[in-house]
């Protein structure tokens, strides 16, 4: 089994997952890399998986199943189907693709949207606008407390869980985690390899658990430099985790 990712838009991976004969796809916001992602490797599409309603994620399901009506769509329970006949998941769902090997469960992350989702298993996380790499989504639907929350079960799967985000926001993301925690030697290293992959023009991702953990902020909020950090921001005493997160989150939509 193969992951690759797919370029839409200017900066949206699609990830297609394929084993040679048939293919997954996450949050095919586009549907023409995907079609010709197919055609390329003769994979027949038997799969659409989506992590949330916005339509930089949805936008090609309509066109794929016009390709391939045979193909389950999986979308969050909480949030308007991209398909009529699509798949109501949530909390604990299990999504079972035995063509590819594949079991998936579904887990909640509220916080960009309200019925945003993730799909984990086979130690791979696909975590839609949640958790970017150096990063996380805006909160346009969630408050803090759900994201915080949401980000700390990411961080608390496997360290060897590979993570494969739908955006290419690594390098500016670090720049950020930079400004908060400009000590930290492993995010300065992170940082010359990603300058070096997108100088090549090659993605970033996936990251992994371990890695998010070290250099991502929005993950570090229990960390005496990134609360201090956060408190000077602030301009005041932060005296849990969520509102350090707050605070972060604020700064970086205006960094």
């Amino acid at each position: 089994m193969n992951v690759i990712s797919l370029r839409a838009f200017n900066d949206n991976y699609i990830w297609l997952i394929g084993n040679g004969h048939k293919a997954a796809v996450v949050d095919p916001g586009d549907a023409a890399p995907v079609l010709a992602a197919l055609a390329e490797r003769e994979l027949e599409l038997v799969a659409i998986l989506i992590t949330h309603h916005h339509q930089d994620h949805t936008g090609g399901v309509s066109q794929l199943l016009a390709a391939y009506p045979d193909a389950q769509v999986f979308a969050p329970a909480g949030e308007r189907m991209p398909a009529p006949a699509a798949i109501a998941v949530q909390e604990g769902s299990r999504v079972l693709l035995p063509e590819l090997a594949l079991d998936l469960t579904v887990l909640e992350v509220p916080g960009h949207t309200l019925g945003h989702i993730a799909y984990y298993g086979n130690d791979l996380l696909f975590c839609g606008d949640t958790l970017f790499s150096g990063g996380c989504g805006r909160l346009f639907e969630g408050t803090p407390e759900q994201m915080h929350h949401s980000l700390s079960r990411l961080a608390a799967l496997p360290d060897h869980t590979r993570v494969y985000c739908a955006h290419e926001y690594t390098q500016s993301n670090l720049a950020f985690c930079h400004a908060v925690e400009p000590d930290n030697s492993r995010l300065l290293t992170y940082m010359k390899e990603v300058a070096k992959c997108r100088q090549q023009d090659v993605p970033t991702l996936p990251s992994s658990i371990e890695r998010e953990k070290a250099i991502n902020v929005f993950l570090r909020v229990a960390q005496p430099d990134v609360r201090a950090a956060a408190e000077m921001f602030a301009l005041r005493e932060l005296n849990e985790e969520h509102a350090v997160f707050a605070a972060l989150r604020r700064w970086k939509d205006d960094f």
